[in-house]
């Protein structure tokens, strides 16, 4: 299912700390590779809102970096994940997730302003080569396809994971020929949705029923799927999974499938990405990135250092 983008701009300044209190919440994740963001929901249900921006000083090295006369960029996001992905405070206008704590602080560090307009997820990289937007900031994982068309600056390791009711069958997904015959929910436009279609073969080849992709544009609506029965199962991210699961009675994280690099999305041969790149390190470097990682429990998740537009991951 694909919907039409919506989109209205919003001044980056709207971007403060406050609370969200989640309408589930629920039990903890399960599976390997860490729990952090389990951990952190598991101690609250309110939305991370600790200030780990406000601090972070212009760097004048990497500010260097940027071409000539910039001094603002517009900043593409998609609207309506769970944490730590973006979502809005409960007035309705204030923007916050682990991509607005990346961007706000990379923008800081560069000292440029910043225009953000929201776009339905499958919207932002089609429309970075039109000069749409500067560049995107939605959890955008890396991937050999993507590379062909779209430049990266990555920030964090995030990738593909597996979640289904607590009364399915299924307890760790590690062949995707476990889903054959079944109802798949992932968001659209995703890597996931990509992975999934490239691998229906898979199914077929072994003499049994291929599964079903359902794709949705909003995670409340993969999360209502699975809850009525609908979807057997939804892939999307791991920290995403991770986290929703730990505020949502009746369902259990599967496990990890595939790592991805995850970095901000830019039109092939921009020359922000040299810029882009010095910001996130000198985050690394002053701690402000482990601050970051740390508000939204995906220590897990960190790199060593930012490289630009790198090979996929192969796991």
């Amino acid at each position: 299912m694909r919907t039409p983008a919506h989109r209205h701009f919003l001044p980056f300044a709207v971007i403060t700390s406050a609370a969200l209190l989640l309408t589930a919440c629920g039990s903890g994740s399960g599976g390997s590779g860490g729990t952090d963001a389990a951990d952190v929901a598991a101690a609250s249900d309110k939305v991370p809102t600790t200030d780990v921006i406000s601090a972070v000083k212009k760097d004048d090295a990497a500010a260097k970096l940027l071409p000539a006369g910039v001094t603002s960029l517009t900043v593409a996001v998609s609207v309506g994940g769970t944490p730590p992905g973006t979502t809005y405070l409960n007035d309705g206008k204030t923007l916050t997730g682990q991509d607005v704590d990346f961007t706000k602080a990379v923008a800081r560090a560069l000292g440029i302003k910043l225009k953000v307009e929201q776009a339905s997820f499958e919207a932002i990289l089609p429309a970075l080569d039109s000069g749409k937007y500067d560049f995107g900031a939605s959890n955008f994982g890396v991937t050999d396809e993507r590379r062909k068309t779209i430049d990266f600056v990555t920030y964090i390791n995030d990738g593909q994971g597996f979640a289904a009711r607590k009364d399915s069958k299924l307890s760790r997904i590690t062949d995707l020929k476990q889903l054959c015959g079944l109802n798949v929910a992932t968001g659209a436009g995703t890597t996931f949705e990509a992975t999934l279609e490239d691998n229906k073969h898979v199914c077929t080849d072994a003499g049994k029923k291929a599964y079903q992709v359902q794709t949705y544009s909003e995670q409340g609506a993969i999360w209502s799927s699975v809850q009525q029965g609908r979807s057997d199962v939804v892939m999307s991210t791991i920290n995403g999974l991770r986290y929703a699961v730990a505020h949502q009675q009746g369902v259990k994280f599967l496990n990890e499938y595939h790592r991805l690099d995850v970095g901000f999305a830019f039109k092939k041969g921009t020359k922000l990405a040299p810029a882009f790149q010095a910001a996130v390190n000198e985050l690394i470097a002053d701690g402000t990135y482990d601050k970051i990682l740390n508000k939204w429990g995906t220590t897990g998740s960190a790199i060593g250092k930012s490289r630009i537009s790198p090979p996929e991951l192969k796991n």
